[in-house]
């Protein structure tokens, strides 16, 4: 289900959508897995699922 939420750029000036390619670092753990995406407006987003 959380899968197909889409990610977004969390910049206050930016609402792109954020895609695998854009996908710099997943850090995975028994606690769950980040994502850190580097946008285009040059924002970095990271996301957190358990």
């Amino acid at each position: 289900m959380l899968d197909e939420i889409a990610c977004t750029c969390d910049a206050g000036d930016c609402d792109r959508e954020l895609t695998d390619d854009q996908c710099m670092l997943v850090y995975r753990t028994g606690h769950g897995e980040r994502r850190a995406y580097e946008c285009a407006c040059g924002a970095v987003t990271v996301t957190v699922s358990a």
